[in-house]
């Protein structure tokens, strides 16, 4: 074995657990969804069912939530998206003076912190539904609105981002030889610059929805009486969860697969085409692109999850949720009655060994009291009034002994005779 070899090896190892730190978690969780226990967890297992899907489908307080997310998400970006171009545009046309500023000003919103932005646009708008004299149930106060407003403030900035990476490889020249040949400023907007931006408004309008979609920290000052999804998982985390979340787990990750493997098969076949239209050889071309698709990671992991399904599917044919789950809670019965029959009989061998001891006099250990404390031993003792009471009550002159025999029993003084006969 050379050093090349060790050194594959090695990078080889760390990829696979580099991949494994990355979907261990998401793979454990996908698979808690189909365990039937109340907590989501992987061992023991209980038995495979799909109730945990309709249990999540149930949920009425989970799916509002879901379609808050959704409405405030989608409009975050019709928002966000055509302030970030109007931005990215701006900066690209200043000088470079002014564009430090300008960039640093447009970007500080993204430095701010999230529960910085919720308190500040939920006390603006709490303060111009004041100043115009609206009531509660205007659009000053709705959750919703203020839940946009507050998240575009900083994800119009990562799409400014986006636009701006995409027209640094933009060439000018191209503007001004359309404005040349008689076009108009919309026109060469939207026959030049719009078509060269199209990848980039997909690119931003996914990332302005997954991190609208995602949003916590903004959003739980600015929704106010509304919830959205993540509203909805915090309180559920805080206050206790089911294997439901982990069914949504499995969905969101099923989606993101599925629209990955979509997009590379749309981008290989757009580099299936360029090459027909280059090599003028569009059979070849797409032999390669088929070819180029089996060997990326995407499309095989999508397979191999679609293959395990109906795997799944085809073993759990005769499989009976019900029955399993009556099996398994008498095995639990059984489990619990065998430990409580230990513990019983553990206890009852130490009773026995405490009677044993005790009725042996070999075994009694004496403990020896401190000096001085003998003649006070058992005056707390509840026998030492049976006799008495008697004596009290046929003799008077017993009844006064008897008042007085422990009147001085916690005086200083007592203990002063004690303590010189001790030190003789």
């Amino acid at each position: 074995m050379n050093s090349a070899s060790i050194l594959k090896f090695f990078i080889s190892f760390y990829i696979v657990l580099f991949f494994a730190y990355l979907f261990g978690p998401l793979i454990v969780m996908s698979i808690t969804a189909f365990n039937s226990a109340g907590f989501p967890r992987l061992s023991p297992w209980d038995c495979f069912s799909t109730e945990w899907f309709g249990v999540l489908v149930n949920d009425a307080r989970m799916m509002a939530g879901f379609k808050n997310s959704l409405i405030i998400g989608i409009s975050v970006v019709l928002v966000s998206v055509p302030i970030g171009l109007a931005g990215a545009l701006l900066l690209a046309q200043l000088s470079n003076r002014v564009r430090q500023v300008y960039y640093t000003l447009t970007i500080s919103t993204i430095l701010v912190p999230g529960v910085v932005l919720g308190i500040s646009t939920l006390i603006f708008w709490d303060r111009m539904g004041m100043m115009f004299d609206v009531d509660y149930e205007s659009f000053f106060y709705d959750g919703i609105f203020l839940t946009i407003i507050g998240q575009s403030t900083f994800i119009s900035a990562y799409t400014m981002l986006v636009f701006m990476s995409r027209l640094q490889r933009f060439d000018p020249v191209l503007e001004e030889a359309a404005m040349d040949l008689g076009a108009t400023n919309v026109q060469t907007f939207r026959k030049i610059l719009l078509p060269f931006l199209k990848p980039a408004i997909g690119s931003a309008a996914v990332l302005a929805f997954l991190a609208s979609f995602e949003n916590y920290n903004t959003t739980v000052f600015t929704i106010v009486s509304e919830s959205t999804l993540t509203t909805v998982l915090a309180s559920k985390v805080r206050y206790g969860i089911n294997p439901s979340i982990s069914a949504l787990a499995v969905i969101i990750i099923t989606l993101t697969l599925c629209g990955a493997f979509v997009h590379e098969i749309l981008k290989r076949r757009e580099q299936a085409k360029e090459l027909a239209l280059k090599k003028e050889e569009k059979t070849v071309s797409v032999k390669s692109a088929s070819r180029g698709l089996l060997s990326n990671p995407v499309p095989m992991m999508v397979l191999l999850i679609f293959v395990a399904g109906l795997t799944t599917a085809w073993m759990a044919r005769g499989y009976d949720v019900q029955q399993c789950k009556i099996e398994v809670s008498e095995e639990k019965r059984k489990h619990q009655a065998e430990l409580s029959k230990i513990r019983r009989v553990e206890m009852e061998k130490k009773l026995e060994a405490q009677k044993t001891d005790t009725a042996s006099p070999s075994t009694v250990t004496t403990k020896k009291a401190a000096p001085g404390t003998n003649q006070y031993g058992n005056i707390f003792a509840p026998t030492n009034l049976e006799g008495q009471v008697e004596s009290e009550e046929t003799n008077p002159v017993t009844k006064k002994n008897t008042e007085n025999q422990y009147q001085n029993i916690f005086a200083p003084t007592n203990l002063e005779g004690q303590i010189k006969s001790e030190n003789e």
